[in-house]
C-alpha cells in the first residue's frame, strides 16, 4: 500500500474537492492535472457541496475483488449540484428504494483496511438526503 498516494488523494476522497475554471465556471471532478492546452491559473480548487441527485443506478450482485461480502449493493451516477457526474456506492438505503431523481448527499465511510501496514482507507459514498 502506498501511504503517500493515499495522503495525496485525501482532498477529493474525504472533502469532495474538485476544480472550477475561473473563466468559464466549468466544474470538474475528480481534479486532474492541467492539460497542455490549458492555463493552470484558470483552474482553482473548489469544495463541492456533496449534494446531488441520482442520475442513473444499478445494483451490483458480483462485486470486484475485496468487496465480495458486501453484495448486493447499489451504485449510482450522481449529478452533483455543481454539475459533474460522480460514480459512487449508495449507503444507508434499501436497494428497492433507489430511484432516478432521488436527492442524495455525500458521506464519508470506511472502505477497507490495507492489512499489515494498518492503513484504514476512507472515502465518499452517497445516501438519501436527510431532510
Amino acid at each position: 500500500m502506498d501511504i503517500a498516494k493515499q495522503w495525496r488523494g485525501r482532498g477529493p476522497r474525504y472533502r469532495l474537492e474538485g476544480q472550477r475554471n475561473t473563466q468559464t465556471g466549468e466544474v470538474r471532478f475528480p481534479p486532474r492535472p492541467v492539460a497542455l492546452d490549458e492555463n493552470a491559473a484558470e483552474w482553482e480548487t473548489v469544495a463541492l457541496s456533496g449534494k446531488g441527485e441520482i442520475y442513473s443506478y444499478t445494483t451490483l450482485h458480483q462485486a470486484p475483488s475485496g468487496f465480495d461480502g458486501l453484495t448486493p449493493y447499489p451504485v449510482a451516477l450522481v449529478r452533483l449540484a455543481e454539475g459533474p457526474l460522480v460514480t459512487a456506492q449508495l449507503t444507508d438505503c434499501d436497494e428497492n428504494d433507489v430511484q432516478i431523481g432521488t436527492a442524495v448527499e455525500m458521506v464519508t465511510r470506511h472502505l477497507k483496511d490495507t492489512g499489515e501496514d494498518g492503513v484504514l482507507i476512507y472515502g465518499y459514498k452517497f445516501r438519501p438526503a436527510v431532510q
